[in-house]
């Protein structure tokens, strides 16, 4: 484990020293959750549009994925291993750059990242006929997720385990999604 954790200290310290005016910038805006919102109400009304009924659904799948990834990794995850975030390591101390807040005082595993593989699982797995966007979704969760990282919140590992939290989140929510739709259609057949 030590070992371990020597390659990731080494690993962030790298990426959070790569940084330029205008990627802070634009790191910063990855970071905000709420720059998204606008994001996320295109997605539903285009759900809405394109799938009709069955938008209903894939919205709760996404919704039920977010807060299923989210409360695995901030209420359980994050209380449990209490691994500082960087920018709260006392051994960090002028190592780390921030580019925005710090954020709460533990880190692992990312949320950010959980939410956004979460989401980006989601509709590849639901969307089989638009797998190019999906495929870009999972272009904007690895973004926001390289983005807690440049901003000085998370170590490489919280990341990665909060891509894995949140892609385990999805596919259990589809599964479930999937096991209702079927129930449905044989009701209705």
């Amino acid at each position: 484990m030590e070992k371990l954790n020597r390659l990731d200290t080494a690993a962030f310290r790298w990426l959070n020293a790569q940084h330029t005016p205008w990627v802070d910038e634009v790191m910063y805006w990855l970071s905000h959750r709420e720059v998204w919102f606008p994001f996320y109400g295109l997605l539903l009304v285009w759900l809405g549009w394109k799938f009709r009924r069955r938008a209903f659904g894939i919205a709760l799948t996404l919704g039920a994925t977010v807060a299923l990834s989210d409360q695995f990794t901030s209420a359980l995850l994050k209380p449990w291993f209490m691994r500082l975030r960087p920018c709260h390591e006392p051994t960090m101390v002028g190592w780390v750059r921030v580019v925005w807040e710090c954020g709460g005082q533990f880190g692992f595993a990312s949320s950010h990242a959980a939410n956004s593989f979460g989401f980006a699982t989601v509709l590849y797995l639901l969307l089989p006929r638009h797998r190019v966007f999906a495929i870009g979704v999972y272009g904007w969760a690895t973004l926001v997720s390289y983005s807690r990282i440049y901003v000085g919140a998370h170590y490489p590992l919280d990341v990665l385990a909060g891509a894995g939290c949140g892609t385990l989140a999805a596919l259990l929510c589809v599964r479930l999604f999937r096991f209702i739709e079927k129930k449905q259609t044989h009701l209705v057949a």
